[in-house]
């Protein structure tokens, strides 16, 4: 169990498991779940932590063929500002290893900015907190457990 599980299960949330054979060589982790899993790739949902002007973290979830838009994450999150965050400090706040970043269940409760696209769907994927492992959830229920809120994110 990843402390993700852990969550979902003590929220009873009603979530589902997809569970793949992850490939070590492989580095595109959210394109690898789109096609082991044959889902759209507009419900699979990547992790990504950014760095604020305030030396604080924030998490941008946001579809894996989407990209981040620094602009729209720094107006999400009311600085001028954000940077990618370096993998250690990324690691050391989530408590879980790139590529396998999950949003829920994290070491740290840090500020959460969801893409507008997610309420498209009646689920999407984001990662179970280990490379090869997917939660499926709705919209709704992603937001309560991150305490995230929904923004435009990605870049046109």
């Amino acid at each position: 169990m990843t402390p993700a599980i852990n969550q979902l299960k003590s929220k009873k949330i009603i979530y589902q498991l997809h569970e793949y054979q992850h490939v070590a060589s492989c580095s595109t982790y959210g394109l690898e779940a789109v096609e082991k899993l044959a889902v759209d790739p507009a419900r699979v949902f990547k992790t990504l932590v950014v760095q604020l002007d305030s030396d604080r973290l924030a998490v941008a979830i946001l579809p894996v063929v989407q990209k981040l838009s620094m602009k729209l994450m720094a107006k999400a999150t009311g600085v001028k500002k954000v940077t990618m965050a370096d993998s250690s400090k990324v690691e050391k706040s989530t408590g879980y290893v790139l590529g396998g970043v999950s949003p829920i269940g994290q070491k740290k409760s840090l500020i959460t900015v969801i893409d507008h696209s997610a309420s498209s769907f009646a689920t999407v994927f984001v990662s179970a907190g280990r490379r090869g492992l997917e939660i499926e959830l709705s919209p709704a229920d992603l937001m309560l457990l991150t305490r995230g809120r929904i923004e435009h994110l990605c870049v046109e």
